[in-house]
């Protein structure tokens, strides 16, 4: 696969304190390099602290600001501090991207009430709390923006991911009330709809199915670009929607998936 080439920054994030859970890897990890590089402080949030150190690290080593804070999104309390400890060291929150993920690839037959409460708090319960204790304190400094991670399919079914289809189409609709609801106080909410992406939680899916790590990724090309999405590209998404460039766009989902949907209804 072709490297990308890496933006000349422009600052568009100048000055802004941004919130990104998952931080650590994947999505996340790309998202938060970026942001840092548009001018904005990232505080990285996850549960993997070794790895969301060293994103900190590299940021810090390129000359930007961020910090890492360790916890378990469904944990309410846990996400409460996370936000005060946010507010208390930079006085402000501009962007809350809530972008933690995770997937169980099986049927609702195959699915233990586990396992679907887990994806369900980690994928949509997260976003409902973060929101929660974040936009308060946006709506005091006048508006603020909130990117979800959703997916294609939480547009359109897939075989086999029955909690995470559910867990998807909910962030969907949630983006869309919460756009409405708090459209008045200039806080703009959208998501972004990746399609298969070169990341940790790919990789995961080949494994939780049996199917050979090659044949997965040969399989998931299959839409018109013929090939997968790199994290930088979803994070390019990200950051549109971060910026004034997107002053517009509230209540949106954005697909980015090579044209993986554009033959759905």
């Amino acid at each position: 696969m072709q490297a990308l080439r890496e933006p000349v920054p422009r600052g568009l994030l100048k000055d802004k304190v941004v919130i990104v859970t998952g931080g650590a890897s994947g999505i996340g990890r790309a998202t938060a390099l970026l942001f840092s590089r548009e001018g904005a402080t990232v505080a990285i949030v996850d549960i993997d602290e070794p790895k969301g150190q060293a994103v900190v690290q590299s940021i810090v080593d390129s000359g930007g600001k961020a910090v890492f804070l360790r916890c378990d999104v469904t944990k309410t309390v846990e996400c409460r501090s996370a936000v005060n400890r946010v507010l208390k060291e930079y006085g402000k929150i501009s962007v809350l991207f809530n972008n933690v993920g995770i997937i169980r690839r099986a049927s609702v037959v195959d699915t233990t009430e586990e396992e679907w409460d887990r994806v369900m708090d980690t994928n949509v319960k997260s976003v409902f709390i973060f929101s929660k204790y974040v936009i308060p304190v946006m709506t005091e400094a006048g508006g603020g923006v909130i990117i979800n991670t959703a997916s294609g399919w939480g547009i359109m079914g897939g075989q086999k991911a029955a909690s995470y289809c559910a867990s998807k189409g909910a962030v969907v609709l949630l983006t869309k009330a919460m756009a409405l609801d708090h459209g008045p106080q200039n806080i703009r909410v959208n998501c972004i709809c990746p399609g298969d992406t070169e990341t940790p939680l790919l990789i995961s899916e080949a494994r939780q199915l049996g199917i050979p790590r090659e044949e997965f990724l040969e399989e998931a090309k299959q839409r018109p670009l013929q090939r997968i999405g790199r994290p930088e590209e979803i994070a390019n998404a990200v950051l549109f929607l971060a910026s004034d460039a997107a002053s517009y766009v509230t209540g949106t989902a954005l697909v980015v998936d090579g044209g993986g949907l554009a033959g759905t209804v």
